[in-house]
């Protein structure tokens, strides 16, 4: 890597470092409030409405931002039975077509998310009186972050720019560890 690729590469390394982190607050604060609440109800009889709203939406959100993570690893859950019998080019096709699939179904998740912005927007949390908009519109990032992902992963192998080793991780194939530690950091 040279240039601005190496810059990007950085960027872009630091920015899923970053939902990393915040995936580890969101689950971290979960785990707290939900702790928190059972502590209170078995002693004191009583708990914390907010930490019970609080959590939901927390879930919500770890779910969606995890799902953007998940996607840049390649790690989602796949049926790859069929995919590890083809060769090279019949991996790519299945590649273009399930990629074409993903943007699909981003584009319907945008579009979704976009048309109930405006309900959402005026539905306000009962306890802690927050737009609804903030929990629900995570769908923006998701749709944007794994349509952007896979955008570029189609515009590569149309261009054909797709690895094999690439390819074969599509299939589910590693040759070593070493191929699963580099699942792990991103393809590059």
């Amino acid at each position: 890597m040279t240039g601005a690729t190496g810059i990007w590469k950085t960027i872009e390394d630091a920015f899923f470092s970053l939902l990393e982190k915040l995936l580890v607050a969101l689950l971290a604060g979960m785990v707290v409030m939900v702790f928190g609440n059972v502590v209170l109800r078995w002693t004191i009889n009583s708990g914390l409405d907010v930490s019970e709203e609080m959590s939901r939406f927390f879930f919500v959100w770890l779910t969606f931002v995890g799902a953007v993570v998940v996607a840049r690893e390649n790690a989602h859950l796949g049926v790859d039975a069929l995919v590890a019998r083809l060769g090279d080019k019949g991996r790519l096709v299945c590649m273009v077509l399930s990629d074409l699939l993903i943007l699909f179904c981003c584009a319907v998740f945008f579009w979704g998310t976009h048309r109930q912005a405006g309900i959402n927007a005026t539905n306000i949390a009962p306890v802690t009186g927050i737009s609804m908009l903030w929990v629900f519109g995570v769908g923006y990032f998701t749709s944007l972050g794994i349509g952007a992902m896979t955008l570029a992963r189609l515009i590569r192998a149309l261009l054909g720019k797709v690895s094999e080793t690439e390819l074969a991780i599509f299939a589910g194939q590693f040759a070593d560890d070493s191929q699963a530690a580099q699942l792990k950091r991103g393809l590059e």
